[in-house]
């Protein structure tokens, strides 16, 4: 029964642009810098890892692993407020993605630049490089796709296939919001060797944008939001909200339009760590298949620590 349910899906999949798998992370307030490079850095310099398991219990079903460094200079050279006064950000990370037939490699290169507007607002431009590799294995594809001119003829043999693309975005920031704009695969794709069975990629337009906000300095709440459009593929429209507690502990809850809504938990550890946990379900509307997802991040703060300067300050996005 797993089996033909996960059929199912992917010719559910298939039939709305198979070829341009989207990526879904619920706590994509972790991962700023992988939907715009303009956001590289943007929490502080960092190494995070997070590992995504969806539709559990179905053999085949998307899983995610990725891993990310991001440095912001001004604040390992210890300038006191560099979220505003800093200038300069890098940031590398790296996507391991399984979905059905296709198994998947993503390196982003990230820069991230900052001009300073007013004594609390800066903009970000930011720009990067992808490149992806991607291997086909023909022994596991779906009936709707041996059918497809394009991939069929690989049926039960293997295909490789590499691309290289870029990605810009802008940012408006401040200690309490932000708002930002990205253009990822901005050359749809044609930079690509091998076994070509992804002939291109739509351009992705992303809008992300986040508030939080310091009630007490036992109780800090924050919010973010996240839209994403690319032809060939549905809307994807998602939110998720948390409160921070005595700076130790968040509880929150989120929602992804006509998919699933989440519950979230997380921990700070010694002032350096933090530790996410997400479990999500879908909604009755979802065309998707009826199965949780689990989905883990973890966060070791290179620069500043989780210690308040003030009462006003809130510590995680």
């Amino acid at each position: 029964m797993k089996k033909y349910l996960l059929i199912l899906c992917f010719v559910i999949v298939s039939s709305h642009g198979f070829a341009q798998s989207r990526k879904y992370f619920t706590q994509f307030n972790s991962l700023q810098g992988y939907y715009n490079p303009a956001l590289t850095a943007h929490g502080g310099s960092a190494l995070r890892g997070v590992v995504r398991n969806q539709w559990m219990g179905l053999d085949g079903s998307p899983s995610s692993t990725f891993f990310s460094g991001e440095i912001d200079f001004a604040e390992l050279s210890g300038e006191d407020d560099p979220a505003l006064m800093g200038r300069n950000a890098v940031g590398a990370n790296v996507l391991f993605d399984q979905h059905g037939p296709f198994a998947e490699t993503e390196l982003n290169v990230n820069y991230a630049t900052r001009v300073r507007l007013s004594a609390k607002h800066s903009f970000r431009l930011g720009a990067g490089v992808n490149f992806s590799s991607v291997r086909l294995d023909g022994a596991s594809l779906t009936p709707e796709l041996e059918n497809d001119p394009t991939i069929g003829k690989y049926l039960g043999g293997f295909a490789d296939m590499q691309s290289l693309d870029f990605h810009i975005g802008g940012a408006l920031t401040h200690e309490r919001y932000y708002l930002g704009f990205a253009m990822n695969n901005v050359n749809g794709g044609k930079f690509n060797r091998g076994d070509v069975f992804w002939p291109q990629r739509p351009i992705g337009y992303v809008i992300s944008a986040g508030y939080r906000e310091s009630l007490s300095d036992q109780l800090s709440v924050m919010g973010n939001a996240l839209y994403r459009y690319q032809d060939g593929l549905y809307d994807n429209i998602e939110f998720n909200f948390k409160a921070l507690f005595a700076d130790t502990f968040w509880l929150g809850g989120g929602h992804r339009i006509d998919h699933g809504n989440n519950f979230q938990f997380g921990v700070l550890l010694l002032h350096q760590f933090t530790v996410g946990y997400v479990f999500e379900f879908p909604t009755n509307a979802s065309h998707r298949l009826p199965g949780t997802t689990h989905e883990f991040v973890a966060t070791l703060r290179l620069g500043r620590t989780h210690i308040r300067r003030d009462r006003r300050e809130i510590l995680i996005w």
